[in-house]
């Protein structure tokens, strides 16, 4: 048995004041082991943005628990490294500098800082580009620097909203390969909102469904898409027939969401 990171339990949340209450997640139920990589789809506004914020600290639950290593979840805490859609790079510092930011900030020894600067620039692929401005960086390379950023904390839990979501198609592909071989090689555990069905798919080892808002887990998928396309070509994977039956019913679910 892995170990069990994060425990959610009876989990709801309601945005508002007493009397303009709205519910945005409704008895959420959910374990996330040491290694996983869940991705989480559903409609638009059905609340998954919110329980990843909770995940992360930065919302409490209004009712039940979200706990990690069976500690209560009470705010931000560098195991637990978030990335955005929109990178959130400091302007002001060049690559090196954001890279090294939360080792530096932790009070890591100056040797240590630039060995884990280096380690993770060279596994994003930004090797040659330290000393250059956020501004002179692609979309593609800001997201990879945001990656390494996050990663150079060494979290446990890596929670991602839609990290791709503003990316051109090439380029999202490569993330998408990017991220799969950095899970692979260094057993990340991961959590990643998406509304790309063949991205959840291709990268999750389980897939979630939540209804529309107040968001409930509504399905589960455990796949092993990621890993057959990881042992095949990350650039061109070929999908089963097995692939697209599962592919349909999370289209069918999702679809009988948006009609009621």
């Amino acid at each position: 048995m892995k170990e069990v990171l994060i425990d959610i339990k009876g989990l709801c949340f309601e945005y508002g004041i007493k009397n303009n209450l709205i519910g945005a997640l409704e008895d959420i139920n959910l374990k996330i082991e040491q290694g996983e990589f869940v991705c989480l789809l559903g409609p638009s506004g059905c609340g998954k943005t919110t329980l990843l914020k909770i995940m992360a600290g930065y919302l409490q639950p209004t009712r039940g628990e979200c706990k990690m290593k069976g500690e209560t979840i009470s705010g931000p805490d560098w195991h637990r490294g978030v990335v955005f859609q929109a990178p959130s790079l400091y302007p002001w510092m060049n690559l090196n500098r954001n890279v090294e930011f939360g080792p530096r900030m932790r009070g890591l020894p100056e040797d240590e800082i630039n060995r884990i600067r280096n380690h993770f620039i060279e596994e994003v692929r930004l090797s040659g580009f330290g000393m250059k401005s956020i501004f002179e960086l692609s979309g593609g390379m800001k997201q990879r620097a945001e990656l390494a950023r996050v990663l150079a904390n060494y979290p446990e839990v890596v929670l991602m909203d839609e990290p791709f979501g503003a990316l051109d198609a090439l380029t999202r592909l490569d993330m998408q390969a990017l991220v799969r071989r950095i899970w692979q090689k260094n057993s990340t555990t991961i959590f990643m909102i998406t509304h790309d069905i063949d991205e959840a798919l291709s990268l999750g080892t389980r897939v979630l469904v939540m209804s529309d808002r107040p968001g409930k887990i509504v399905k589960e998928f455990c796949t092993d898409f990621t890993n057959t396309i990881f042992q095949t070509n990350p650039r061109h994977p070929k999908y089963s027939d097995n692939y697209f039956k599962i592919k349909d019913e999370i289209l069918d679910l999702i679809h009988s969401q948006d009609e009621d």
